[in-house]
Parts: C-alpha cells; sequence; structure tokens
C-alpha cells in the first residue's frame, strides 16, 4: 500500500489497505512522509526518499524485502506496531480552522485564515511546521489532538474556529500541548473583517511567545509583511484559492471563475502579487489543458514577478511556458528557481513534473512528484 496525501484521504484506498490487513498481507510505505491514518498507522510503515541518486536507504531495503518475500511465497512477518517517535521541539501542525459562520460558502474564509497562519509560522526559522497539505487531510475528522500530534511527531497543535457576521469576525484559537493535552495559550478575537491582517499577526506571535522561540527580527518582518492591505482582494483571492484547491478538476468553469475573482482583486490592489501568480495558474491550464488560445498566462506571471520576485508559482508558470515550447533549457533553469524558492510548493512540483515528462524524463518526473 503507498501511501501520500492523497491516498490518505482516499476512502478506496483505506478499503483495500483493511483487505490486506485482514488477508495478513499488507505492506505498507510513504512517498511523501504522509503518516497512514488510523487505524493503520499503528502497523509499520517503510519510509522511501527519492533523490538525484534515486530510490534509497532502509526504508527501500525493508520495503524490497517484504515484497521479495510474499512474492517468493514466504512467510511474511505479521506487521510489527513501532513505537512512537519522540515527538520535535517546536514542531507545530495547525489543523483547519472550523467554519462557524452556519454558510457552508464562507468556508474559504477560514480555509485561508489556516493556510496563512501556517505560511507565517513557517517563517520562523526555529519552528517545523507541517505542511499544508498533510494538515489538510485531517479536516472535517472528530481528532483526538494527543494523537494527532503523536502521529505527526509534533510536539503542539493549534485549532481553532472562524465566525463570519456581516462585516465582524470572530476568531477563537487554541495551542495544544501534544503530550497532555493541555492549552499553552488560547484567545478569542472579536473585530471588524477590516482587523483580519491584524489577527493572523497577533496569532503568529502570540504562538511563538508561547513556544519561547527566539524571532529575529527578518522574520518578524516577513511575518508582517502581508501581499495586500486590501481586505476586499484579500477576500476576492481567498475565495479564488478555495476554488483552485477544491474545485472540479477539469471542469473548466473552475479555471474561468479563479481567473474572474483574480482579475477583481488585483483591480483592487494592482500590487497583489499572489492573485497574479494565482491567475497565471488557471491561465496556463486554460491554454494548455483546455486549449483555450489568447490565454496569455505569462502576462500575469510577469506582473507577479514584478511585485514580488520571491512567489515560486509565478516562475513555475512561465516554466510550464517555456517547456511547451520545447525551450527545456530555459524551462529547466526556471523550475529551478521556483523549487529553490518554493521547495514544499505542490503547485510548483506538479509543474516540475510536467516538464519532466515534456522531455522524457520519467524518473525526474516521478522523482518530483
Amino acid at each position: 500500500m503507498v501511501w501520500s496525501a492523497d491516498a490518505a484521504r482516499s476512502q478506496w484506498v483505506r478499503a483495500e489497505a483493511d483487505a490486506a490487513r485482514e488477508l495478513g498481507t499488507l505492506i505498507q510505505v510513504t512517498v511523501d512522509g504522509t503518516l497512514p491514518p488510523l487505524p493503520f498507522n499503528q502497523i509499520q510503515c517503510a519510509i522511501v526518499e527519492c533523490s538525484s541518486h534515486g530510490v534509497t536507504g532502509n526504508g527501500w531495503d525493508q520495503l524490497a524485502g517484504s515484497v521479495a518475500a510474499l512474492v517468493n511465497g514466504e512467510h511474511v512477518p505479521a506487521p510489527s506496531v513501532e513505537a512512537p517517535p519522540k515527538s520535535r521541539r517546536n514542531a507545530i501542525c495547525v489543523l483547519p480552522f472550523v467554519n462557524m459562520s452556519g454558510d457552508a460558502e464562507q468556508e474559504y474564509l477560514s480555509d485561508g485564515i489556516s493556510e496563512d497562519i501556517t505560511t507565517d509560522l513557517s517563517k520562523v526559522s526555529a519552528l517545523d511546521v507541517i505542511a499544508r497539505n498533510t494538515a489538510f487531510t485531517l479536516k472535517g475528522r472528530s481528532l483526538d489532538l494527543c494523537e494527532v500530534a503523536r502521529q505527526l511527531n509534533v510536539s503542539h497543535v493549534l485549532e481553532g474556529s472562524v465566525r463570519k457576521a456581516g462585516s465582524r469576525v470572530r476568531i477563537s484559537a487554541q495551542l495544544i500541548d501534544g503530550k497532555s493535552g493541555s492549552h499553552v495559550w488560547a484567545e478569542r478575537y472579536d473585530r471588524e473583517l477590516t482587523d483580519i491582517f491584524a489577527i493572523q499577526d497577533e496569532i503568529s506571535k502570540a504562538i511563538v511567545e508561547a513556544l519561547k522561540v527566539k524571532l529575529l527580527p527578518a522574520e518578524k518582518k516577513a511575518i508582517e509583511q502581508r501581499g495586500t492591505s486590501n481586505v476586499d482582494a484579500y477576500n476576492l483571492y481567498l475565495m479564488a484559492r478555495k476554488y483552485w484547491v477544491s474545485g472540479n478538476y477539469g471542469d473548466i468553469k473552475r479555471e474561468q471563475r479563479v481567473v474572474r475573482l483574480c482579475q477583481r482583486a488585483v483591480e483592487l490592489d494592482p500590487g497583489y502579487g499572489e492573485a497574479w501568480a494565482l491567475m497565471a495558474l488557471a491561465q496556463v491550464s486554460l491554454s494548455f489543458f483546455f486549449g483555450r488560445d489568447g490565454e496569455h498566462a505569462e502576462v500575469p506571471a510577469d506582473r507577479a514577478i514584478a511585485v514580488d520576485p520571491t512567489i515560486p508559482e509565478a516562475f513555475a508558470v512561465k516554466a510550464r511556458i517555456a517547456a511547451e515550447s520545447a525551450d527545456f533549457e530555459q524551462a529547466n533553469l526556471l523550475i529551478g528557481k521556483a523549487l529553490q524558492l518554493g521547495p514544499d510548493s505542490w503547485e510548483v512540483h506538479r509543474k516540475a513534473a510536467r516538464a519532466a515528462m515534456l522531455q522524457r524524463h520519467i524518473d525526474d518526473a516521478a522523482r518530483t512528484l
């Protein structure tokens, strides 16, 4: 059973894993660091890492040995329960904040706030922060936070909720000690929606202070830096990002809606780099996936880079355009830049894999994903 973030969310994959467990033939491997979901997290799971030198390491040896034994009809020892690893000091998982607005369509706001706090905390060098994609696999579940901390090997878990009513927003947040389950810090903010940026700054700084982490001047500045100061533009961007992440893949309406929302956002704030970059992602999909001529993704990508040359997705879009034109030298340079800026960006890795596939570098594409 090959586990990844997507596989862990799939009921069909879990059903297959359960069938294998009942047969006594379950062999597990994780390829992106995602731990198996309950109850499979109690069973030994090999961790395979990929590098430019191929797939190596003890995890690969463990996997290869188990598969060889199974194929040869040899007895495969029952999977053993591994002792839980020691939690990393000052490692944190930001769980998706719960939408308490009574309107499912307001979920874009709670998701967006969760992602932005994750991004803020990841800028602090003294903190290890679980990636957004991993944290969001836990969305909507009834969770034992100590169990979550043990599974993810973190010392703390941040959970919260968002309630929006008219022009006001209430955000509650709690920082939980992953070992004891006790509250390390908790706060509730009742503010006007126009104060949303200040609230996010206060939450991030309060967590840093509660964990007794020293915040470097450059890190403090990075946390306070926002892509926009226009709340309406930010709101439109969060809507667009929600559609991009959770909309129907393969439905052209997703891309068209994202472009429209981002266009409105940059009309309100022409200096909103993240909105330009997201528009570029949607437009490059319209051009090369849906064959829509006239969708010039390079224009918003260039605007994003001009505003903020540290946005990795903008370089990834330009790399995709170069690769589709068979300018592979330029594409590889741009992908290298994008990976350097955003080593954890799913979109960057996706574009890197696409560029590798166009060059028929299948192994490189597989390692990238």
